[in-house]
């Protein structure tokens, strides 16, 4: 079954059971300054599960586009890729874990045909100390349809590390960070108002005769469903948003809803028993093209299949971001396709490859998915323009970047043979390899390579370290542009947060109440805040917009907050953006004079100062365009 095949089977069987079929939005989110891409299927459908009424109803379904940056580094096994499409169903307020669980055996084992005796099943195992029981219908329900199915003895378990899964045990409880989910995590994390609540994911088992096993962290006993060794692969998550946080505790919402996510190559490759889903068919033509290029044959030789799986999957999720209007560059969103792009060019040398191959890859997606994502047909010549031009550009980084690794050989066998480094050992610091890296794109293992040719060792302890500092940044930025806009929640950072809203407040008061915040990221060094207006901002306004932060400071205001309802708030004023993706109880922070002046009045979950008096002087060092009826500033706090 082809994964085409799969993708129109889901939408066509729940549109059987009465869902509206909507398009995929796109890979970059709209009106959401927090975060860069769409890494769920489930994220496009917040403000409906916050309130707000979908225009087709209570039931809906889509396959969804999603890229998760986080994952590049993860990209090499059999299962992991940075662009996946994510099967999605959802009820606001309308069915529940009856139906829905019900509804999932039925495609997974009629429409997709899968055997039962192959799936397995994890479930809420509830959190004693606040309240919330384990999901002991989920998992009853899953049990009644093995039964049901002819199976005998099914089994339900609470999973245990020091305990081996036994025959027979086919569900299992897992705590918090398996099977709940919140948009900020484990329960314990949840502010009042956010919804959440448990989840029941389902595994498909490729079995022991693949020859996982020897790879199980399990490996002296049967392989856990949670186990990394590619035995089992998460298929599905079915999540029952089913409380709200409140000052007392947890309350069951009055209207609950379910929010399904199952990925489309997982399942594909579950329904051709093979783990690979790089020998899924969506892959065939980008596959074979990298094999006729490089003389090489997929599968044979490690290094070899590590480098064709990053290739077809920077390369796939490059053609989608492009598709998607997101073109390469060393900013936001264009920073990580710049990225993905040049890991290709860089596994495309380790096989051989040395020109002129990512547009031929991508063609190849374009070709594949152009039936289902028109956009890649009429922009195709686009795409392949603008790779071409990356793979040219990164090419000539590379030739640079063989150069500067000859000047540093140079200067080392110098230093060498003067007799300064005969008490060391023949070694390229990891700093320097790193800057090879970062700077000029020369993969580490060219560098390690060339360097075992001279006869010298690359400090890879060094570089790794280098490295780590790097991956946190990237992680830092995949997850968003900061939570709230904020790199952390340092005394300086709190700072300048707290400026900011009064800024905000500034500007509005001298430029109009259409002014509102269109995204921000702050750090302790400097402010970065977008907002509504349509003409740059003259500087005589920026300095009375200064004068009325400075006041505020000066004033030594206090910081309150208080929870209202968010209709409350809206009606008495309080300035917001985004206020459909707010719970129906809102934080509103306010800054207040002794004299009770009112200087800013906002929704806010963020930190704030409890005085003003100690935040230093607010200067606005920037002002300029950030996009059509969008301008950016940039400000600082000085001592």
């Amino acid at each position: 079954m082809t994964a085409k095949e799969i993708r129109e089977k889901y939408l066509r069987f729940f549109e059987g059971k009465r869902h509206s079929i909507v398009p995929s939005s796109s890979l970059v989110p709209e009106n959401d300054p927090t975060t860069l891409f769409t890494g769920s299927g489930m994220q496009p459908m917040l403000p409906y599960f916050l309130g707000e009424a979908h225009p087709l109803g209570t039931r809906i379904t889509d396959s969804q586009k999603c890229f998760r940056s986080q994952d590049i580094e993860e990209v090499g096994d059999n299962r992991h890729t940075t662009f996946f499409e994510m099967l999605g169903n959802w009820s606001f307020g309308d069915y529940f874990k009856k139906e829905q669980i019900e509804w999932m055996w039925e495609f997974l084992t009629e429409e997709l045909g899968l055997d039962s005796s192959r799936l397995y099943f994890t479930c809420y195992g509830g959190n004693e100390a606040l309240g919330i029981p384990r999901d002991e219908e989920a998992a009853r329900r899953w049990k009644e349809l093995f039964e049901r199915s002819g199976e005998k003895e099914v089994r339900i378990a609470e999973y245990s590390e020091a305990k081996e899964m036994l025959p027979g045990e086919r569900i299992f409880y897992y705590g918090d960070k398996k099977n709940w989910w919140s948009r900020v995590g484990v329960p314990e994390h949840m502010p009042v108002g956010e919804p959440g609540g448990p989840d029941t994911e389902m595994f498909w088992d490729f079995g022991l005769h693949l020859g996982l096993h020897e790879r199980s962290l399990w490996k002296d006993m049967p392989c856990h469903v949670n186990c990394d060794c590619g035995r089992f692969v998460e298929i599905g998550n079915n999540v029952f948003m089913e409380y709200v946080k409140t000052p007392d505790g947890f309350a069951k919402l009055p209207k609950p809803n379910v929010d399904f996510g199952g990925g489309l190559e997982r399942m594909a490759a579950a329904v051709n028993d093979n783990p690979d889903v790089f020998l899924v068919d969506i892959f065939d033509g980008a596959r074979e093209t990298l094999e006729k290029l490089s003389g090489k044959r997929y599968g044979e030789g490690e290094k070899e299949t590590y480098s064709f799986r990053v290739i077809l999957d920077h390369l796939r999720a490059a053609t989608f971001l492009i598709g998607d209007g997101v073109f390469p560059s060393n900013k936001d969103q264009g920073y990580f396709v710049r990225r993905l792009i040049r890991r290709a060019v860089r596994f495309g040398n380790t096989l051989g490859i040395e020109r002129d191959f990512v547009s031929r890859v991508s063609r190849c997606f374009c070709e594949v998915y152009g039936s289902a994502y028109p956009t890649l047909f009429e922009k195709g010549e686009s795409i392949i323009t603008s790779l071409s031009e990356e793979e040219e550009k990164f090419r000539k980084t590379l030739t640079r970047g063989l150069l500067q690794f000859e000047k540093f050989y140079e200067i080392s066998v110098r230093w060498l043979e003067s007799g300064e480094g005969e008490r060391r050992e023949k070694r390229i610091p990891g700093a320097v390899a790193f800057d090879l890296f970062a700077t000029y794109g020369f993969p580490i293992e060219l560098t390690i390579e060339i360097a075992h040719e001279r006869g010298m060792q690359v400090d890879i302890d060094d570089f790794e370290k280098e490295m780590e500092k790097h991956r946190a940044l990237s992680r830092t930025a995949s997850a968003g542009k900061f939570k709230g806009g904020l790199a952390d929640h340092s005394e300086k950072t709190t700072k300048l947060h707290t400026a900011t809203h009064l800024m905000l407040a500034g500007l509005r008061k001298f430029l109009g109440e259409g002014v509102h915040q269109a995204g921000s990221n702050i750090t302790e060094e400097r402010a970065r805040f977008d907002f509504t207006f349509p003409e740059k901002v003259p500087r005589e306004i920026l300095d009375k917009v200064e004068a009325y932060v400075n006041e505020a400071i000066a004033a030594g205001c206090s910081v309150e907050t208080e929870i209202l309802e968010k209709e409350t708030a809206r009606k008495r004023g309080v300035e917001g953006s985004f206020w459909e993706k707010y719970p129906e109880k809102v934080t509103v922070y306010r800054v207040k004079g002794m004299d009770g002046t009112v200087y800013s009045e906002e929704l806010c979950g963020g930190p704030h100062v409890s005085m003003t008096n100690n935040m230093g002087r607010f200067r606005i060092v920037k002002e300029e365009a950030s996009s059509a009826g969008v301008r950016r500033i940039k400000a600082v706090l000085e001592d």
